[in-house]
């Protein structure tokens, strides 16, 4: 008798780096939980940015207010839907990198994209210097709509949002201005 479960993708062992479990709480470790459930569900040997965003928009409400109303975040959450449909198809098997940091050649061995763990550690940063031991949802999706190169700003561009706009709304709500 043969077991009719389907295959599951294996995702490398999901260590995070030091740094980020001391600096996230519960709200960003769900964050990366709900993240790491779709690059597994996608077939992505790593955790990226635009994974990062639909967890956060999915389970943020201060992330998504935002967003330049409902219109907007809807159109978001169509592109992110759909990656596994065959918008992202061609982002499989690929290393997100936006040259942000030089890719480390065991970069796929934690779980994250080089641009993920660049952006989780540039929030956590940011948080700290704002004298926060935790940084928030707000501060990851300041982060990741100010990066010009990352997949989750191609992911909001293709759906009209005004990424500078977003960065600095969401700036401003995690108290960077």
């Amino acid at each position: 008798m043969q077991n009719r479960t389907p295959r599951i993708p294996q995702q490398p062992a999901a260590h995070h780096r030091a740094e980020f479990d001391a600096a996230f709480g519960a709200a960003l470790g769900a964050v990366v939980s709900g993240a790491r459930r779709r690059a597994l569900r996608d077939g992505d040997r790593q955790i990226d940015t635009a994974h990062l965003l639909h967890s956060l928009i999915e389970s943020d409400p201060e992330v998504r207010s935002a967003f330049d109303g409902g219109p907007q975040l809807a159109r978001v959450l169509g592109y992110l839907v759909q990656r596994s449909i065959g918008y992202g198809l061609r982002w499989q098997g690929t290393v997100e990198d936006t040259g942000a940091v030089p890719v480390v050649p065991d970069a796929a061995a934690d779980g994250w994209s080089p641009s993920a763990a660049s952006a989780m550690a540039e929030a956590c940063a940011r948080a700290r210097l704002l004298g926060r031991e935790r940084a928030e949802g707000v501060d990851l999706l300041a982060v990741l709509a100010d990066d010009r190169e990352c997949r989750a700003v191609e992911v909001l561009e293709r759906a009209g949002v005004d990424t500078g706009s977003l960065a600095g709304r969401a700036g401003q709500a995690a108290g960077w201005c």
